[in-house]
């Protein structure tokens, strides 16, 4: 049910291993065959490249992965599931402009009551391109996060961490929602039942830190607890913050997430 890869480091290194161990989740040692994309921060700004197909069998995917340099990347290989259809304006990641920033974002789960979510603000920040649930669930998140985003707030973690962790732990009640999320400037990921992370130095002790739905290397990744969010810049771990309603029952979370939102 799709899979992950995120990418945070102290400065741009070549992305070409990761990337061609993850190629092969979609479509060849696993069974994500609907489409991939990779954004990855090149200048400054996002580039965004993903095609309908099958990573494992594209050229482009490969040609793409041999040439990224970046300090900055989010990956995803597709098996589709809401809706059932593999078009352009499905695959993930997707990119929207909130509060003066580029995000993105990719989702590996299930949460259909998303897309009701997402239709509750008369004026929202973004307006899905596709079908997803994931897509609608991402312009929640924003959503939530422009109300937060320019509170005030000395040394330390910035408000709207605690409020995507929170919202975040919500919606997985409905669901299945792991993902990752970047304003350009964080790796943020959210691990609901199936997210691992691997933190190291390495040459050049430059600092890295790497997301994936499996562990795509045989050094020692770590899973998620659940409901765990992990926020990263630069390679270096900056927050982490535990979601209090990750393990609460959606029969419960119905009128706290309407006053979440």
């Amino acid at each position: 049910m799709c899979e992950l890869l995120g990418i945070s480091n102290s400065r741009p290194v070549a992305a070409q291993t990761l990337l061609h161990a993850f190629r092969s989740r979609g479509g060849g040692t696993a069974d994500n065959p609907d489409g991939w994309g990779i954004a990855f921060l090149r200048d400054g700004r996002f580039a965004l490249d993903k095609e309908p197909l099958p990573a494992a069998r594209s050229h482009g995917f490969a040609n793409l992965a041999a040439s990224i340099h970046t300090d900055l990347l989010i990956a995803h290989v597709r098996k589709a599931r809401l809706p059932r259809v593999n078009t352009l304006a499905n695959t993930h990641p997707f990119l929207h402009t909130c509060c003066g920033r580029e995000w993105v974002f990719a989702h590996n789960g299930l949460v259909p009551e998303a897309i009701e979510l997402a239709h509750r603000d008369p004026h929202p920040p973004c307006t899905p391109a596709g079908e997803t649930d994931s897509e609608h669930a991402f312009c929640h998140l924003l959503e939530n996060i422009a109300r937060h985003f320019h509170e005030p707030h000395t040394a330390g973690a910035a408000p709207w961490f605690t409020t995507l962790a929170a919202l975040s732990g919500l919606i997985a009640t409905h669901g299945k929602f792991n993902f990752l999320i970047s304003d350009g400037i964080h790796l943020i990921a959210y691990g609901h039942d199936r997210l691992h992370y691997h933190e190291r130095r390495g040459d050049g002790e430059i600092e890295e830190a790497w997301v994936a739905t499996e562990p795509l290397t045989a050094e020692a990744w770590q899973p998620f607890e659940t409901g765990e969010l992990r926020v990263y810049r630069r390679g270096r771990l900056v927050d982490r913050v535990s979601a209090p309603y990750a393990t609460t029952s959606a029969a419960d979370t119905n009128d706290r997430s309407m006053k979440a939102a």
